[in-house]
């Protein structure tokens, strides 16, 4: 009777103390950023905007979401792809920037630059490196947990993240401003802390082209977080409308456009995340830029099937006052690469 307590007592201390443990180097490591903190600018360019300007947003899925995977968070069973494939999606998404070097503004999302789920490729440094002689880059973390417990059998372990903008102009400040949102304690740890990258462009009338790379939450039920967001993103748009600046904002929202319906696409099943509507006005005069022929975001319960997958509509843009939509493309690449799809636009800059 003895040694089977004692084995009972083994049963029940290990997990606590794995539990206990992981909560608490989680919380003593825990990613804290400050409301604002300037961003390094990489392989400075001088050139200036003109009055047509072409801007391109992508969530690459960190390389490990091609057409091949599901993933655990949103039903699925991986916690990552072989390394093969996740080689295969970054040379894919790589060799794309580059056959697409003539986009003047690259916007881009879930950009590691070192995580156990990418098998430690620096997407960062590689993506730079491709456009270095074009592109200038500029990096905000918003992803950086020293150990992901979870899921048990096959841990997620480390990584660090975040929001690339590339820009073909001139970048005169560059500032990562933090999301006032976030899940409770413990969820917060293992979670993203969600942010803005604001880059600043000078313009020939002493004016600013302000061009803000976001993305925002996910697996928020209540839309309490999504709300927040969107209200710190609403006050720091109205700042730059009233000093007189053009502003392009783009990124993966998680919501779907205000009036969308989540089915609009062949299988779309509005799976939460991904079937709230944005709000119809963000600002007087403000509008989104979408498109409705292709979706930009597949589910990840199953590996991608044409035709059968749901797929959803959560990447777009919100342009001010003075920025015109003059063309839009959603490209559809079949999410071979990513479970998101690029979107470019060309804009006039009234």
């Amino acid at each position: 009777m003895r040694r089977i307590l004692y084995a009972l007592a083994a049963l029940i201390a290990i997990p606590a103390l794995w539990i206990g443990g992981n909560l608490l180097y989680g919380t003593l490591t825990d990613y804290t950023p400050p409301a604002t903190e300037v961003a390094v600018v990489t392989n400075a360019q001088e050139a200036g905007p003109d009055s047509m300007v072409t801007v391109m947003i992508w969530n690459i899925g960190y390389a490990g979401l091609g057409q091949e995977s599901d993933f655990f968070y949103d039903g699925g069973t991986s916690m990552r792809t072989t390394e093969q494939n996740t080689r295969k999606n970054l040379d894919g998404i790589i060799g794309f920037l580059q056959a697409n070097d003539s986009i003047d503004l690259i916007l881009l999302q879930e950009v590691d630059t070192q995580a156990h789920r990418s098998y430690h490729f620096n997407e960062l440094a590689e993506i730079r490196g491709a456009l270095k002689g074009t592109h200038s880059a500029t990096f905000a973390t918003n992803y950086k947990v020293g150990f992901v417990p979870v899921p048990y059998t096959e841990p997620m372990r480390d990584v660090t993240a975040g929001l690339v903008s590339l820009s073909k102009f001139g970048i005169s400040e560059s500032v990562r401003h933090q999301y006032p949102s976030s899940f409770s304690w413990p969820t917060s740890i293992y979670f993203l802390d969600r942010c803005a990258l604001v880059q600043r462009i000078p313009m020939a009338d002493g004016k600013q082209l302000v061009v803000i790379n976001t993305h925002n939450s996910a697996y928020d039920d209540t839309g309490e977080l999504k709300k927040a967001e969107l209200d710190h993103l609403r006050d720091l748009l109205a700042a730059e409308e009233q000093a007189g600046n053009a502003v392009i904002v783009g990124g993966d929202w998680n919501q779907t456009p205000p009036g969308i319906h989540p089915e609009i696409f062949n299988g779309g099943t509005g799976e939460p995340g991904s079937n709230t509507n944005l709000p119809e006005a963000l600002l007087p005069g403000w509008h989104w830029a979408y498109g409705t022929i292709h979706p930009t975001n597949r589910s990840l319960k199953a590996p991608y099937m044409a035709g059968t997958t749901p797929t959803f509509l959560i990447d777009l843009f919100l342009l001010s006052p003075k920025v015109e939509l003059m063309e839009l493309n959603t490209i559809d690449m079949g999410f071979a690469f990513s479970d998101h799809q690029p979107v470019v636009i060309k804009v006039k800059l009234k």
